[in-house]
């Protein structure tokens, strides 16, 4: 990697692993300080990584099965994209450190750029990934292989070392404008909150059904914190979540204001950098607030000793902070045995008011804790 004059990475994810990606990106950049490094991202989150400092350039490739066409229409959009933008920067090196099953046409991607060498997370490393992505690794210059249980982040790290990268530093980063800080701000304001208000995050969307935490449960801890706590209430999501997050903001009256669907996904990490805690399903959202820099309550549906390999398992998934909690149901629900493969919210049930609740309190009294502690170092010296 030492050599390359030209680097593509190809990360077409969503939004949670395009922020577990920011350190991969920035120890990339401090590893090749002068070589031109470009990010293709899906349009949906381009928003997120426009600004990413550690990068030359962001392109957008859309993997969604382009209507008839079905495949072949996602490889003349790949070759298109190569045409016009992959093959005239002629990049030395195609990076693609998504370990999971490649859903979204990259392999092809990195094949098409014409990079020399091309090197990604080989097809063998879970049983899943050798049916759905079977022959893939001929598209690769170079496999690599890891088969435990890690947090996402250490393995896009550990994918770093082993191309030849450096790594000093672990933690997450956000890229916003002064203008998204500013419209947050504003937006607070417009509903009245000030800096002693206790702004906490709610986000009740999912990517899946079965990620939903009831509606009902997280009405019952929206009034708990509101009455308990004192809090403001923030709700997130995308446009998606627009008509839950209404339907929560109704339920729970003044004290709640919803953002889901009107702001972008910057403006919504910007309002996150008010809150002092986070009470989110296992979603972009949780991520989201976990970079910038709130205590996450992260509701689960994955059960406590299944499978720590797969994608729900919070081993690969919770949130990259020391200030987190990760309630997941004791046990699976029948008919689920390994991990919950239901088609709507089902092992999430195991889940209880009474443990979001708790998990709440304690991470607000860590936090309370931990600045009085900072506040007296600071008046000792």
């Amino acid at each position: 990697m030492g050599d390359a004059r030209s680097i593509l990475v190809v990360r077409l994810d969503a939004i949670g692993d395009l922020v577990l990606m920011s350190p991969f990106l920035r120890e990339l950049r401090r590893s090749n300080p002068v070589t031109w490094i470009t990010l293709v991202v899906d349009p949906r989150f381009v928003n997120l990584m426009e600004l990413c400092p550690h990068v030359n350039a962001v392109l957008t490739f859309d993997p969604q099965y382009p209507g008839r066409t079905g495949l072949l229409g996602l490889h003349f959009r790949a070759l298109r994209l190569a045409r016009v933008h992959l093959w005239p920067r002629r990049f030395d090196l195609a990076l693609l450190p998504r370990w999971d099953v490649d859903d979204y046409h990259s392999a092809f991607v990195a094949y098409f750029s014409g990079a020399p060498c091309r090197i990604g997370y080989s097809e063998n490393v879970s049983p899943m990934k050798q049916r759905m992505n079977r022959d893939l690794d001929s598209l690769f210059t170079r496999t690599l292989f890891a088969h435990a249980p890690k947090h996402e982040v250490e393995r896009n790290l550990d994918f770093l070392r082993e191309v030849g990268g450096m790594v000093t530093d672990d933690h997450l980063e956000l890229w916003l404008s002064e203008e998204d800080r500013e419209a947050a701000r504003a937006a607070l304001a417009s509903r009245g909150v000030t800096g002693g208000d206790l702004l906490i995050g709610i986000a009740p969307g999912a990517g899946h059904p079965k990620r939903l935490w009831p509606l009902g449960r997280f009405i019952e801890v929206g009034r708990f914190l509101v009455q308990e706590l004192g809090a403001r209430l923030l709700i997130v999501g995308g446009p998606e979540d627009r008509e839950l997050a209404f339907r929560l903001q109704q339920k729970l009256g003044a004290a709640a204001f919803s953002f889901a669907g009107e702001t972008t996904l910057r403006q919504t990490a910007a309002l996150l950098e008010h809150a002092q805690l986070m009470v989110a399903n296992d979603s972009g959202p949780m991520h989201l607030a976990a970079a910038a820099g709130a205590a996450v309550v992260e509701i689960s549906c994955h059960p406590v000793g299944a499978g720590q390999s797969h994608p729900n398992s919070p081993v690969r998934f919770h949130p990259w902070t020391a200030e987190y909690l990760a309630l997941q149901p004791e046990k699976p629900s029948e008919p689920c045995s390994s991990a919950c493969n239901w088609y709507e919210p089902h092992c999430i049930l195991g889940v209880s008011v009474d443990a979001v609740h708790e998990a709440a309190r304690t991470l607000l009294q860590r936090r309370q804790s931990t600045q009085r502690e900072k506040l007296g170092a600071h008046h000792a010296v």
